[in-house]
C-alpha cells in the first residue's frame, strides 16, 4: 500500500519533469488500490493549451486506463492545491480524496481561495489532505519563478 508522502514523492518527480519544457513544476498522481494508475506533470506550454494542467492530464489518463470517466476509489495526490477548473474537474471524476501539498493562496479551489471541494451545494465531496511535503513542493515552485523574474 503507497504512502501518502510516497505517492506525493511521485508526483514532485513529475513536477520537476514539466520544468525541463518551461511549464510551472506541478505533479499530479492518481493512485487506486495502492496502485499508481497515473501520473503527469503541467504540459500548458508545451500543447499550448490552458487546460493541460497536471491534475486534468492524470484524470484523463486514468480515466482512460480504467475504462470509465468514474474514478470513485481513487486518490489523487498535487504538489500544489487545485485550482477551480482541476478542482471541478476532481468532482466530476467521483474522485474519493484529495492530497495536495502546497497551498496556493491566489488560485487554490481546496481551501485557500475557494474550497470547491467541501461545497455542500455540489453533488461529491472528497476528503482533502493539505500538507504533505509542502515544503519541497513550495521550494520547486519558489525556484521556478525565482529563475522567471531573473532572466527577463
Amino acid at each position: 500500500m503507497l504512502e501518502d508522502d510516497e505517492a506525493m514523492e511521485i508526483a514532485l518527480a513529475e513536477a520537476a519533469l514539466a520544468e525541463e519544457h518551461g511549464d510551472v513544476p506541478v505533479g499530479a498522481v492518481v493512485v487506486r488500490g495502492g496502485v499508481v494508475v497515473a501520473r503527469r506533470h503541467n504540459e500548458r506550454e508545451r500543447r499550448a493549451d490552458p487546460t493541460a494542467h497536471a491534475e486534468v492530464l492524470a484524470l484523463r489518463d486514468a480515466a482512460a486506463g480504467s475504462g470509465g470517466w468514474r474514478l470513485d476509489g481513487c486518490t489523487v495526490y498535487s504538489t500544489l492545491e487545485p485550482c477551480p477548473m482541476c478542482a471541478g474537474a476532481l468532482l466530476a471524476a467521483r474522485v474519493d480524496r484529495v492530497v495536495f501539498a502546497a497551498a496556493d493562496p491566489k488560485a487554490g479551489a481546496c481551501g485557500s481561495l475557494y474550497n470547491l471541494l467541501a461545497d455542500p451545494r455540489l453533488n461529491h465531496e472528497p476528503d482533502i489532505l493539505a500538507g504533505v511535503l509542502a515544503e519541497r513542493a513550495a521550494g520547486l515552485l519558489e525556484a521556478f519563478f525565482a529563475t522567471r523574474r531573473t532572466s527577463r
